[in-house]
């Protein structure tokens, strides 16, 4: 049995926390129950290619065109899969809200202050797309070694993990936290099953 409307699942949290395989380990069994989904990401290397900057150097344009391209991102994979099957759960390796946590983790790292227009343009562009049936954030463990291909500062990682939680308590939006402990990815992988397969038993 397949979910009767379409699900959106997103993800959020600092880069090198494990997002893209926990999305990877939901969409494999997501395949398995013979449920079609249809999985978004690659969003900070399109934008390397535009090129725009990212990271740490961040501008509000960078922000408004990672949120755009990674809603636009979402609203294609729901079309449809390349067989022409109707798509029943979008996962979104990066939700829309995750850009904020980095511009603002930017302007902290840079010791500049966020101008309202800054702040309140990109804000209205994440809050207008439509809210995901969950919403999953890792929470940074700065003990774990990260892998030498991914160049990043220790400070701004720790910057974005702060303003992740800090996003998702101020904006009141319902989310699963996801440590690094296999346990707890483990309960997130399961909780997306379980809204997948119940919303599929209606």
């Amino acid at each position: 049995m397949t979910p009767t409307h379409l699900i959106r699942i997103g993800v959020m949290g600092t880069h090198s926390t494990g997002k893209t395989l926990l999305m990877r380990r939901i969409e494999t069994q997501l395949r398995a129950r013979d449920i079609p989904v249809a999985r978004t990401g690659r969003l900070g290397r399109r934008a390397a290619l535009v090129p725009l900057p990212k990271m740490q150097h961040h501008t509000a344009d960078s922000t408004r065109w990672i949120i755009a391209t990674g809603i636009a991102d979402e609203i294609a994979a729901a079309a449809c899969l390349p067989d022409g099957a109707p798509v029943r759960v979008v996962l979104a390796d990066r939700a829309c809200w995750d850009a904020l946590s980095y511009a603002r983790a930017a302007h902290d790292w840079n010791d500049r202050p966020l101008a309202r227009t800054e702040r309140e343009a990109p804000h209205r562009l994440a809050a207008a797309h439509t809210p995901y049936d969950l919403l999953l954030a890792t929470v940074l463990d700065p003990t774990l070694p990260v892998e030498p291909k991914h160049d990043h500062d220790p400070r701004y990682r720790r910057l974005v993990d702060h303003h992740t939680h800090a996003l998702l308590r101020e904006e009141g939006l319902p989310h699963v936290r996801v440590t690094a402990d296999d346990t707890s990815r483990e309960r997130a992988v399961d909780a997306a099953l379980r809204l997948c397969t119940t919303e599929a038993a209606r």
